[in-house]
């Protein structure tokens, strides 16, 4: 018995059927895919990060957005919903909806198990695609960590780590900064589990 191949959706129709959804999903190559909620380590992760973005950029000519708003990667047609995003100047739309944003300066993703792999590997190749984007950051939610990527005149991307809740991530893109002590803020890290002793 043969699966039935996945039809080929076009941009067009995955639109329609998005903005009728109750639920998110993503769209890449002709495919939805569903986005599956979030634990509250990465809820909290990523409300506390918009709340010190808000505050930084809240009289200067920038705006910051959750999950909520959809992006493209116009180049290579990729829909997605990136936890954290941030804009400068007008902002550029899809198209008269106004509810798939084309031009991010920040872009930052809040790791889980099942999406850490995608958000470091093919996700952030198609992110580079997007001429306006100038930092990605990757936020873990089990350990006070960050990866910031920047990108650089040379066109290369620099990654810097920020580690512990001392750390301070420097934004240049937007003149800003994230204290990690707030990005964590609430945030109680398991430990790590004891390990089994051999028997005697």
């Amino acid at each position: 018995m043969h699966a039935q191949p996945v039809p080929w959706l076009s941009p067009e129709a995955y639109l329609e059927i998005e903005r009728r959804a109750e639920g998110k999903s993503e769209y890449f190559d002709g495919e939805m895919f569903a986005m599956s909620g979030g634990s509250r380590e990465h809820s909290l992760i990523a409300t506390n990060i918009l709340s010190e973005l808000r505050t930084q950029l809240k009289k200067r000519p920038c705006q910051v957005f959750t999950s909520d708003l959809r992006l493209k990667v116009d180049a290579s047609g990729l829909y997605t919903y990136p936890d954290v995003t941030v804009a400068c100047g007008e902002l550029q739309f899809d198209d008269v909806h106004r509810d798939t944003l084309l031009n991010p300066i920040l872009i930052i993703e809040v790791l889980s198990p099942t999406t850490e792999a995608y958000d470091r590997g093919d996700k952030f190749r198609l992110y580079r695609k997007i001429p306006s984007l100038r930092e990605y950051l990757l936020v873990a939610q089990d350990r006070a960590h960050v990866d910031q990527f920047s990108h650089q005149q040379d066109g290369r991307w620099l990654l810097t780590d920020v580690e512990g809740r001392e750390g301070v991530v420097r934004l240049s893109s937007i003149d800003g900064r994230l204290d990690l002590a707030e990005v964590y803020d609430k945030i109680d890290f398991a430990p790590p589990p004891t390990p089994a002793r051999p028997p005697s």
